[in-house]
């Protein structure tokens, strides 16, 4: 399948829709609310997303970030694997309940009462929150709003739930693909904090393919190393990072490889939605390592690579400074790994050999040829800031699914890995020096 192209939002948002049929089993629900927090004197909106298996299934996994300091839903779902039966799934965004006084209490709680409505043990009740880190979690007006929230769900699309968990996202997330007679159906949030190992991000991934436990557990796991655990957008690790993955079992499953193959798309896409929709992003970039003597070597040149300030801002000026790109390179080999021999290394960007033989491979031709490429992948051109100086995105679509291709060869193995990152713009400095105002 080719790259999506999208003329406007419109056009995106039918797409969308045409993606987001849930698997037989299913249901979602939204509503919303306004709140005080405890922390600040201001009024916000808290959306909440309920999603439910019916009955409750037994055939469900989960990834969670590994910083030191997650937050309560992520705690409580660590405890969550070892259940039996999981029925419900109930997201709220602007609050991430990290570090808030009574923070595993009050998402007991609020899980609780959703059971309650349900008809179900509160312990197949995973929670998931995102926003912002140290506020209090408003488990009183959260109680308040589920028996709404329980009458809006439907059997139907997805696609409200993808839209009620955004925070900074400037657009809903949704993939899905189908496997024999069912569907792999996933929606995201994300758009900072993004790196490494998983994401700022909460991905929710709903199929009816009747796939065991062990194996739902096993094939996630391979495709988050290979999608969420790929990707950067400013080196930043979450506190909140969730992946969750649930089958109905109401379809049978033709083939595992053809799930696992079908899963691995679905997370990569994800993956890529991220990176495209990360704070302040005007360019993907795609960096490719090959001729690795290890997985794990490819993987660190690529995030080397993509975490690179340097590099971030040369993309985001459509400026090819290749020299920042093997400074990448070589700073992570010579401080890595200083016994690799990286004289056969060689470097492309678009499709251009712009370093070999120990030497660049630049000219006025090919310069021209480089910022062309970093042109057509640009998603959109910058207005100028308002009176604070804050930019605002002048569209809320991806226009497209270019990327800025960079492929560095080391010569001297069989490996490779691929890593997703972005460039780093001023719109991403004014959206996370105004993110709780």
């Amino acid at each position: 399948m080719g790259q999506l192209t999208f003329h406007s939002e419109t056009e995106r948002h039918e797409w969308l829709r045409s993606q987001a049929d849930l698997p037989a089993g299913f249901k979602a629900g939204v509503t919303s609310f306004t709140f005080k927090p405890r922390e600040m004197n201001t009024t916000a909106r808290m959306n909440l997303t309920l999603l439910t298996c019916d009955p409750p299934t037994e055939k469900f996994a989960a990834v969670f970030t590994r910083n030191a300091f997650p937050g309560a839903p992520v705690t409580i779902g660590r405890e969550r694997l070892k259940e039996k039966k999981l029925g419900a799934v109930l997201v709220n965004n602007k609050i991430s309940n990290v570090g808030a006084p009574d923070g595993v209490k009050n998402a007991e709680t609020v899980c609780a009462a959703v059971a309650a409505a349900l008809g179900i043990d509160p312990r197949a009740v995973l929670p998931g929150s995102t926003g912002v880190i140290g506020w209090r979690l408003p488990a009183e007006e959260i109680v308040a709003a589920v028996p709404a929230l329980v009458k809006t769900c439907q059997d139907q699309s997805v696609l409200p739930a993808a839209e009620a968990i955004m925070t900074t996202d400037l657009y809903p997330k949704v993939r899905s693909v189908t496997i024999g007679d069912g569907r792999i159906v996933g929606i995201a949030k994300g758009a900072g904090m993004i790196e490494p190992n998983l994401a700022t991000m909460l991905v929710y991934i709903l199929t009816d393919v009747d796939v065991s436990r062990n194996d739902l557990r096993d094939c996630l796991a391979r495709a988050v190393e290979e999608s969420f655990n790929a990707i950067s957008i400013d080196s930043d690790q979450s506190t909140s990072d969730t992946v969750v993955l649930i089958s109905s079992g109401k379809a049978p499953c033709p083939d595992l490889e053809a799930f696992a193959h079908g899963l691995n798309s679905v997370c990569r896409k994800l993956a890529a939605d991220i990176v495209r929709n990360g704070e302040g992003v005007k360019h993907v970039i795609r960096v490719t390592v090959t001729g690795a003597p290890d997985m794990i070597i490819a993987k660190g040149v690529g995030k080397s690579v993509i975490n690179s300030p340097l590099v971030q801002c040369a993309v985001a000026g459509n400026d090819p400074n290749v020299g920042r790109v093997l400074m990448a390179v070589g700073k992570f080999i010579g401080n890595e790994h200083p016994d690799i021999n990286a004289e056969n290394c060689s470097i492309s960007i678009g499709g251009q050999t712009v370093f070999a033989n120990g030497v660049f491979q630049l000219d006025p031709d090919r310069e021209t040829v480089l910022r062309a490429h970093l042109e057509s992948a640009q998603l959109y051109e910058s207005d100028p800031p308002d009176a604070r100086g804050v930019f605002t995105p002048p569209v809320r679509f991806p226009p497209h699914e270019k990327t800025v291709d960079i492929c560095v060869d080391l010569g001297c193995g069989g490996a490779r890995f691929t890593v997703l990152g972005a460039d780093r713009t001023h719109e991403y400095i004014s959206e996370n020096a105004d993110y709780r105002s």
